[in-house]
């Protein structure tokens, strides 16, 4: 198991996992026509995608984090 200490990457681990697949996978699918080769074509482009997006959500939530709590009212 991971301490908790590493939750917020593991977190953003499988978020931007999750988030690259998709919007590579709709992305390839509105960019293409081609069929033959499709997944061998999107998985590439996922794992190009997932390499960017990882650094990217790590440096970027606790940025948004800041923005939300700023923008709503603490209770």
């Amino acid at each position: 198991m991971i301490p908790a200490r590493y939750a917020h990457i593991a977190f953003g681990f499988f978020l931007s996992g999750m988030m690259s697949l998709i919007v590579s996978g709709i992305s390839m699918l509105r960019a293409t026509d081609v069929w033959d080769g499709f997944l061998g074509v999107w998985m590439g482009a996922w794992l190009t995608s997932w390499a960017v997006a990882f650094p990217v959500v790590l440096f970027v939530a606790p940025l948004a984090r800041r923005m939300v709590m700023r923008l709503t009212v603490q209770g």
